[in-house]
């Protein structure tokens, strides 16, 4: 599993009350959207994620589609993570919503 999929699945995972999009996985992760959204893709058709979209259309911006970590994508990751070891939590941006303090 490569960092930028860690960094996608543990901003997914650390905000599991709160609604996180494309978008706002870029700014928690600081990786493009070029790769954060075809990681989604991959993750979603792979049943690791699921996403839906916001329901009716907000003002002044597009709907946006939110993603949540599944079952599956839990079980999978925990597995990936004790054969590789350490998490990517040291790569997410200082400063972002999704940091532990």
């Amino acid at each position: 599993m490569t960092v930028p999929t860690r960094l996608v699945l543990e901003s997914l995972m650390r905000a599991p009350d709160e609604p996180v999009w494309g978008y706002r996985i870029c700014e928690l992760t600081g990786l493009g959207s070029g790769t954060v959204y075809p990681i989604l893709d991959r993750l979603e058709r792979a049943g690791w994620i699921s996403g839906d979209w916001e329901v009716g259309q907000p003002e002044g911006r597009p709907r946006r589609r939110c993603y949540a970590v599944t079952g599956a994508g839990r079980a999978g990751y925990g597995n990936a993570r004790a054969v590789r070891g350490t998490p990517a939590w040291g790569f997410l941006r200082p400063g972002s919503a999704g940091e532990r303090t």
